[in-house]
């Protein structure tokens, strides 16, 4: 930091003392001398939750009284942390807020304070800051300078504590060196209706607008949609500064371009897009930065690439734009999926050619980028381009479009072979041959860690909530190597975790959690009502099913931690054997057979999840329900009698009807999913009650859920060889990606898809909804899951159309979407399987009597699936749609279709001839 004057202070450069070593051996209010009725007070106030008191409270007490004071605070502060003072409920938060100012008033160091003041459990409100401050007193401007360097290089503190460390710059006299948090927190509190004056009355107001613009994250505050007229609207604002001089235009343009450069989520960039549209750059700020408009062009989200290219596309049309700059933002663009970009990249080399002739070979190789472009129209699109033009190139040129052109659709064959005739390769003439990923075959899990080093390795290298088999073999280590020495467990434990949230005793009230839990209950920091509660907390009908399938480990969870450490537990009997989640039944047969030995009676949630993870149809199940019964236990008794069990618990799914508008809570797709399982009394008698929800017959109402932050990937090792349950279980979260704008909920779609069981009307489903999901990755994991069932022989191409018919009709599938999804599908090499989904669906959507909009980017998928792959046979009411009049895409790609299903009909004439 630098006061102006040229001498500057480290910002928390020094070590200092952290809060412990600073009390000491501090005395009790009850010690006696002149200062001691107030630290009564001061402790009193505190203990009632009265911040704003606090300050006054302090004045009066000397060095050596607040040394005194600072040791009560520290054991106040304890007996929150452990929920003692948890009832009333508002009442905790007003002593940690209480705490928060007087621990700043009773602490000397600058290392100390920092640490207090950005305590998680004590940073409850801004509002506080002022409070802290008025405690802190007036101190050395060296010394505040100090802790507002140290809290400004934490973010979160930094954001919360604006207002003290605004106050302690300003008491200061330097300056902080701007970091994420405090530019965040800056930004918060100064927007407001006089944000221009505000923005020139702070002198630090460059140094801090140019950090905001080069954050990787940009502030919320940034990215709220705000009228340009408003005051509050931030590029206007810095727009005028500008104007002004306050601000330098090169760097707030440099900063901006560089920040759309980088690329990242469209929210991030908006702010920065804006502000170089309203900075309006002149002709050779624009040449200046070509480099950098390119690369948007290739890379950016589509508004910041099509802005770039209309830049681009001006200094074309000035001259002032290189050949080569062109022809690498054309190979660019054209890489693209956007179809509008393209069109537009192709027009303006068409319109430069048409300029400049002699171009052409540097150009054209670009365009014919094109060539390999999923939509055909484009591909047609840019082989006029080159066949208006492919005269002026010279021979190597030409050879290397001709090679580019093998590429093309088969249904653009014809004309490539007239514009390169021999240069064009001539086809193979092979037979088809469909490319499906290879199956997988079932790996066997690696042996949970024999010693504490490594298995704190694992905790604390890898993490705590990890991939799920890593997870189980980490949880059933811990608790091996508890049952063998739980002291040295213990002991590592508390030395690889000194300080963490977990161990503080409000924390699994309000959190999800982990193998955490285990380790809480490990070292004796649970309640053991809570603990009780953990174990025994069943889901009601009511429940979504996604708490039902998270209750399920829960239960695992809370019971680990009630046995982690005693002979009840020696070991976990659910630990996966393979990379699924499914444990062998000859290994589970041995496991238990290690119980009875042991004198030890399987803990219920354990045991249960065990038998939900042994498939029934693995070639041992018989010879181990034999080993099972011979055991002469009742788990062994159990275990025989599950594995001789034909069916497995089953699912159903129904769909409610479409409500008529969207007032009706049926309109929406996740409210009128219901899903049952089948009733099966054993599971009801038998099984713990987070367990229970399987064998019980719901309700025809359907669940809606909330709980979007779960972990999902723990979801599929719970049922791993009854996926139809898993997937029943997973429509109504997976409807939110659908029709709402929920992400990532399809996670568990591959390892549903690797999982065991029979596959029905639920996985299917599941599929349908992963391909019409509304965020590109969520929609790519469904495509690996059918690919994965199609190379295991388990698709039902005719169902899964089935099920994608009615969810285009009604508009909750965007065909546009679904057209996306199975392309990528069908370029992985998969071009029959895909012809069979559309096949099966296309006769429900063109005999509608209104077609579906967008479903001519379905069939133009599906025509090309279909000329690659030799499809043939009749689709009804396609012949109807071929034979209508216009140019639009559905009628161009129908008739392409009709064309290519003719043709393979006529090949397979041949064939067979």
């Amino acid at each position: 930091m630098d006061n102006g004057t040229g001498k500057g202070v480290g910002i928390g450069m020094g070590d200092g003392v952290g809060v412990d070593e600073e009390v000491g051996a501090a005395a009790g209010p009850g010690s006696g001398g002149p200062d001691g009725s107030g630290i009564e007070k001061l402790l009193a106030a505190v203990r009632a939750g009265l911040a704003a008191e606090v300050p006054e409270l302090l004045e009066p007490l000397d060095a050596t009284a607040r040394k005194a004071a600072l040791g009560q605070l520290k054991v106040l502060r304890a007996e929150v942390r452990a929920g003692e003072w948890a009832t009333p409920p508002y009442l905790a938060n007003r002593i940690r807020s209480a705490l928060y100012v007087a621990g700043a008033g009773c602490l000397s160091g600058a290392a100390a304070a920092a640490s207090w003041l950005g305590a998680r459990d004590l940073l409850m409100w801004d509002t506080n800051g002022p409070l802290a401050l008025a405690a802190l007193g007036e101190r050395d401007p060296e010394w505040a300078a100090d802790l507002a360097g140290r809290l400004a290089r934490r973010q979160a503190v930094a954001e919360n504590s604006y207002p003290l460390l605004h106050g302690l710059v300003v008491r200061s006299g330097y300056q902080v060196a701007p970091t994420d948090g405090y530019v965040t927190g800056w930004i918060w509190h100064i927007t407001d209706d006089r944000l221009v004056e505000r923005l020139r009355e702070d002198p630090q107001t460059p140094a801090l607008v140019a950090h905001a613009l080069a954050m990787a994250e940009t502030p919320e505050r940034f990215t709220r949609a705000v009228r340009p007229d408003s005051p509050r609207h931030w590029p206007t604002a810095l727009r005028t500064l500008v104007a002004e001089g306050i601000l330098d235009r090169a760097q707030v343009l440099d900063l901006c371009v560089s920040r759309l450069l980088r690329g990242g989520p469209l929210r991030n960039l908006r702010f920065p897009l804006e502000m170089v549209r309203l900075l309006e750059p002149e002709a050779g700020e624009l040449r200046e930065r070509v480099p950098d408009w390119v690369g948007m062009t290739a890379d950016a989200p589509s508004p910041v690439a099509g802005y770039a290219q209309e830049i681009l596309a001006g200094l074309a049309a000035e001259g002032a734009l290189s050949t080569g700059a062109l022809a690498e933002m054309t190979g660019g663009v054209l890489f693209r999926t956007e179809k509008k970009l393209v069109r537009a990249q192709l027009t303006l080399v068409g319109k430069v050619l048409a300029r400049e002739p002699g171009a052409a070979d540097e150009l054209l190789p670009a365009v014919a980028e094109a060539f390999g472009h999923e939509d055909t129209s484009i591909q047609e699109r840019a082989l006029k381009l080159v066949g208006r033009h492919a005269a002026a190139v010279d021979a190597s040129v030409r050879r290397e479009l001709a090679e580019q052109a093998g590429l093309l659709s088969p249904a653009h064959r014809p004309a490539a072979s007239a514009l390169f005739g021999a240069d064009l390769e001539e086809e193979s003439g092979a037979p088809y041959e469909e490319i499906l990923p290879p199956v997988a075959e079932r790996q066997l899990v690696a042996p949970p860690a024999t010693t504490v080093e490594a298995l704190m390795e694992e905790l604390v290298v890898k993490g705590l909530v990890e991939e799920p088999v890593a997870f189980e073999r980490a949880l059933d280590g811990l608790v091996r190597l508890a049952h063998r020495d739980r002291a040295a467990v213990v002991d590592a434990v508390r030395e690889a975790f000194p300080r963490t949230e977990w161990q503080e005793g409000y924390y699994f009230t309000h959190h999800t959690y982990g193998v955490e839990v285990v380790l809480a209950g490990l070292l004796g920091l649970l309640n053991p009502t809570r603990v009780e509660l953990g174990r025994r907390n069943g889901r009601g009908p009511t429940c979504c099913l996604q708490q039902s399938l998270a209750g399920v480990l829960d239960a695992r969870l809370w019971e680990a931690a009630d046995l982690v450490g005693t002979d009840a537990l020696p070991f976990l009997l659910a630990t996966p054997t393979w990379h699924t989640g499914a444990v062998d039944p000859l290994v589970l047969v041995e496991r238990l057979r290690a119980y009875r030995d042991a004198g030890v009676e399987p803990a219920p949630a354990d045991f249960t999840q065990a038998l939900l993870r042994v498939p029934r149809t693995d070639p041992s199940a018989g010879r181990a329900a034999e080993e099972a019964a011979a055991l002469g236990t009742s788990a062994g008794r159990r275990l025989a009698v599950w594995l001789r069990e034909e069916a497995a618990v089953g699912a159903t799914v129904e769909l409610l009807p479409r409500g008529e508008g969207r007032s009706s809570l049926k309109w929406w797709l996740i409210d009128r999913i219901v899903v049952g399982t089948c009733v099966r009394p054993v599971v009801r008698e038998e099984m713990p009650p987070a367990f229970q929800w399987l064998g019980s017959a719901l309700g025809a109402t359907p669940r809606r859920c909330y709980h979007w932050d779960n972990n999902r990937a723990q979801w599929s090792p719970v049922l791993p060889g009854d996926r139809e349950v898993l997937a029943a279980c997973l429509l109504p979260t997976l409807a939110g990606c659908v029709d709402g704008d929920s992400r990532g909920l399809t996670e568990p779609l591959t390892a549903l898809a690797e999982a065991e069981g029979p596959v029905g009307r639920a996985v299917h489903l599941a599929l349908a909804f992963g391909l019409g999901c509304m965020d590109a990755d969520d929609r790519l994991r469904a495509v690996d899951a059918v690919l994965v069932l199609a190379s295991r022989g388990e698709l039902d191409a005719r169902q899964l159309g089935g099920e994608l018919v009615w969810l285009v009709a009604e508009g909750s599938v965007k065909p546009n979407r679904l057209a996306d999804a199975v392309r990528t599908a069908a370029a992985t090499g998969a071009y029959g399987t895909v012809w069979a989904v559309l096949a099966a669906m296309l006769p429900g959507l063109l005999g509608a009597g209104k077609p579906v909009r967008g479903l001519g980017e379905v069939l133009a998928v599906a025509a090309d699936c279909a000329e690659r792959c030799g499809g043939r046979g009749e689709v009804a009411g396609l012949e109807a749609v071929a034979s209508g009049r216009g140019s639009s895409q559905l009628v161009v790609q129908a008739k392409r279709l009709l064309n290519a299903l003719r043709q393979g009909a006529d090949q397979s004439l041949t064939e067979t001839a």
